[in-house]
């Protein structure tokens, strides 16, 4: 049996319109932090990741699979949008989770 858990991993961006009107210096910075967590995909560290549309201002989601949380926060101190301080994030433990298998 896996000791691994589940972490929801909340990036909040510097403002509400962030996925509009990125300046081209920070949607480098996002290029970098898509990239980052592309190899955490591939590398089966992420579940899933990717941008929220919510009507008040969009914002990033991940699900993380890790021993810990000192494992998540270190994978947030690496995200290149953390690093620069672009964005700030919320980590938060995953009690229980329940998955289907995706659609073709």
């Amino acid at each position: 049996m896996s000791s691994k858990q589940l972490f929801v991993y909340k990036l909040i961006p510097p403002r509400p319109t962030f996925a509009a009107d990125q300046t081209p210096a920070e949607a480098a910075i996002m290029g970098q932090h898509v990239a980052y967590w592309s190899e955490l995909l591939h590398r089966g560290v992420a579940v899933v990741f990717g941008p929220v549309a919510d009507p008040t201002g969009a914002w990033g989601l991940a699900v993380i699979e890790a021993e810990n949380a000192d494992q998540v926060n270190q994978l947030r101190v690496n995200d290149p949008a953390i690093r620069s301080g672009l964005a700030s994030a919320e980590i938060h433990p995953m009690p229980a989770a329940f998955v289907r298998p995706l659609a073709d």
